[in-house]
């Protein structure tokens, strides 16, 4: 029998003591698939003294993540102490310049280091896994680095941070605002105390920098992803995307064009009909389009201690049968620089809602607007404050919201537009505008 693979784990917080429980529950079905025990020889984390409902008796405690790191008796180093610097840089780097393989969570590392740590891997031999850093139990890694190497990927996107779809989803179904569910989001534990990260898409934007790298062999960058948060979107913005057909969600989306990656997370329009728009709750999803197949989604759990906890020991497991495949699926020296690519040359469909003025000539002056930037518009609707809708804006002396999905355009047009229309003062406030994601 093969010796042992000796794991250290750094962090042992709510995934790191669930992975030292999943090994040793599940250490037959480990040794039969791997052809080889898996054992947790070694730990490490901020207390020592704090209690756990884990038996460590016989695991040896090193006093630091470094430490750890080097330890001639770890085969296997887990990072599962998150963040993009100190401790968790260079304890990962120590581990690989040792020769031994990394497995870890942590999505910030490998936004800001992906590339760096992919390198060192590829010199000292060793394997860099992190199927857990993006998705939890959705082998989103695995399905684009191996799964689809024979594929050619026009565009992934999907749901990618479960508090914000949480809270789109309260929105919709219970009509509260957005301050409401945020709210119910922290209290249920959905939520961090400072939710920024999540909210202003931070996180999903991370993730997919990791993904644009897997799907098109770009350098890891999340600089490189235009980023939009939540906070502005409204119930009445819901109500209206329903009575078109479709639902809001936030999309971290990657796509090949004409001009390059392109890579943005913001709130998205999706067609009821889509896979992506079932996803409801704190539920994660990714939609893969590849060229000659049909378009492929993936959907599960994406953040939790057993979810995660799952993928880092499926990653452990590859170590332990001795696979070692290129971090982001090819070479790093093959790796392509990717910049940001600029929003105003996005092309797509819009959603935009506007609050007209009771003024004569309002709608024809919009629609002059919107004509000389040559945007023309699929369908247009007036909200009544009761709720209700036509295609005909009534005079009254409030403003009324009317609502514009246009065919596909340019931003910087449809901004132009805008910017023009606010000139002539036929609107009251600034324009509602949300981007439409087709099948």
């Amino acid at each position: 029998m093969v010796a042992a693979l000796k794991v250290g784990i750094a962090g042992l917080g709510t995934v790191g003591a669930e992975v030292v429980r999943l090994i040793e529950t599940q250490a037959r079905t480990l040794s039969a698939r791997c052809g080889r025990n898996v054992r947790v020889t070694a730990v490490t984390a901020r207390s020592k003294a704090k209690k756990r409902d884990l038996e460590l008796a016989d695991v040896a405690w090193a006093k630091t993540p470094l430490e750890l790191a080097v330890d001639p008796e770890v085969d296997c180093f887990v990072e599962l102490m998150g963040g993009a610097g100190e401790p968790a840089l260079s304890a990962v780097e120590a581990a690989l310049k040792a020769g031994k393989s990394v497995v870890t969570a942590n999505k910030a590392l490998l936004a800001k280091h992906g590339v760096r740590l992919a390198k060192l891997a590829e010199q000292k031999g060793g394997a860099l896994n992190f199927e857990a850093a993006v998705g939890a139990a959705i082998p989103v890694v695995k399905t684009l680095r191996e799964g689809l190497a024979a594929t050619a990927i026009d565009r992934v996107y999907g749901i990618l941070n479960g508090t914000c779809n949480y809270i789109l989803t309260r929105m919709e179904q219970e009509g509260l605002s957005f301050d409401e569910c945020l709210k119910d989001a922290q209290r249920l534990g959905y939520a961090e105390a400072d939710p920024s990260f999540d909210i202003d898409g931070h996180d999903t934007a991370q993730k997919l920098a990791i993904l644009a790298s897997l799907a098109f062999g770009t350098r890891v960058a999340q600089s490189a992803v235009y980023v939009e948060g939540i906070s502005s979107i409204t119930p009445e913005d819901l109500r209206a995307a329903s009575d078109l057909g479709y639902r809001v969600k936030l999309l971290g989306v990657a796509v090949r064009t004409a001009k390059g990656i392109e890579q943005r997370v913001h709130p998205t329009m999706v067609p009821k009909t889509s896979s992506i728009a079932q996803v409801m709750g704190v539920t994660n999803a990714l939609t893969i389009d590849g060229t000659g197949i049909p378009p492929i989604t993936l959907v599960g759990p994406g953040a939790g201690g057993a979810a995660t906890a799952s993928a880092v020991v499926a990653d452990i497991a590859d170590v332990a049968r001795g696979i070692r495949a290129a971090p982001f699926g090819r070479p790093v020296e093959r790796l392509q620089e990717t910049a940001k690519a600029p929003m105003e040359r996005h092309e797509g469909g819009y959603y935009i809602r506007l609050l007209a003025r009771d003024h004569a000539g309002t709608a024809a002056t919009i629609a002059t607007r919107l004509a000389e930037q040559k945007i023309s518009i699929e369908s247009i609707v007036q909200r009544h404050p009761n709720g209700s809708s036509t295609t005909a804006v009534p005079a009254k002396a409030a403003p009324v919201p009317v609502i514009l999905i246009t065919y596909a355009t340019h931003e910087d047009a449809v901004y132009r537009a805008l910017s023009a229309v606010q000139r002539d003062r036929v609107i009251s406030g600034r324009p509602q505008v949300i981007r439409i994601e087709k099948n």
